[in-house]
């Protein structure tokens, strides 16, 4: 087994004084917050929006039942309202999909990357 001033010998490291950091780890705490924060608030707008979909639904179901019963096109009423629930699900999902591929995923890799050191050869 070989020992850590090997295997930095091997990498081509030194064990001398690890060397400045091009940012300051109060940058990282910073942007890690706003990426919390901006999660939170994304997740929570969708939340509330398939919640208040689906308890309004629910609320109709409850209380004005004779509206799902109307015949629409020889159909009742309740069966398109039910598929667009479904489909304001789907489209919701989505919508959060397309915002974690176009900034939550970027943004966690970029401070990921200031974390890890950046070693040299194929062993980093």
């Amino acid at each position: 087994m070989a020992t850590i001033t090997e295997t930095a010998e091997h990498l081509d490291m030194t064990m001398d004084v690890l060397p400045e950091a091009p940012h300051s780890f109060m940058d990282d705490d910073e942007r890690f917050t706003e990426l919390v924060r901006s999660h939170r608030g994304v997740s929570l707008a969708l939340t509330a929006a398939m919640l208040a979909v689906y308890f309004g639904f629910i609320m109709v179901l409850a209380f004005r039942r004779d509206l799902l019963h109307a015949a629409a096109g020889g159909m009742p009423l309740g069966i398109p309202v039910g598929f667009g629930i479904i489909m304001a699900a789907t489209t919701l999902t989505g919508v959060y999909v397309w915002w974690a591929n176009r900034r939550y995923d970027g943004a966690v890799r970029r401070i990921v990357a200031t974390l890890k050191p950046q070693g040299r050869g194929r062993h980093a």
